[in-house]
């Protein structure tokens, strides 16, 4: 198994065998795997500003409901194609640089089975202000679901069935607008 990375000094990435993500794209964590998430590992993946530099971090943790379209759901699937996943991340994390420069980034979505309770994905943006930090969270899960090639097949009592997935084009202006939009509310 190659080394995996995590951001090092000078925006460079550095091997180290203690991440459990499958892989990490400087200067921010972006990750997709099957592991269990680690918030805190997520929510560290961002502590490389000066101390005293930032006066928020945002998390956002989606976890598996029991209930869907008024069905008991028992429990999930997620699939995903990981490397244009990861390219979508890295994506979603450059719009962020470009709409609020001063914040950073961190996000891991699981793929696999997840029951019920479970976290499917972990997101941290880290800032100097709260606005920023809490715009750009909130923006990263909108433009996850238009754009990161993931999908969810949910198991409830009585059968299955796939929930669309993403269906905007990652260039379509319009769906990144509502995204921002929905950030910025």
């Amino acid at each position: 198994m190659p080394a995996r990375e995590r951001p090092g000094e000078g925006g460079k990435a550095r091997p180290t065998s203690k991440s459990p993500y499958t892989e990490i794209v400087t200067p921010a964590l972006l990750a997709i795997g099957r592991g269990e998430l680690n918030l805190e590992a997520v929510v560290g993946a961002l502590s490389g500003a000066a101390p005293g530099a930032d006066g928020a971090v945002v998390t956002f943790l989606g976890l598996v409901r029991n209930h869907n379209a008024g069905r008991s759901v028992r429990y999930l699937e997620y699939e995903a194609y990981e490397p244009l996943a990861l390219k979508a991340f890295e994506r979603i994390a450059s719009e962020i640089r470009e709409r609020w420069p001063s914040a950073r980034l961190a996000l891991h979505h699981r793929i696999g089975r997840l029951d019920v309770g479970e976290a499917s994905v972990a997101i941290a943006a880290r800032s100097p202000h709260r606005g920023d930090a809490y715009a750009a969270c909130r923006y990263a899960i909108e433009r996850v679901k238009q754009i990161a090639p993931i999908w969810k097949r949910e198991f409830f009592e009585g059968g299955d069935v796939w929930i669309e997935g993403a269906t905007a084009d990652p260039d379509d202006d319009c769906a990144r607008a509502e995204a921002e939009r929905a950030a910025c509310v």
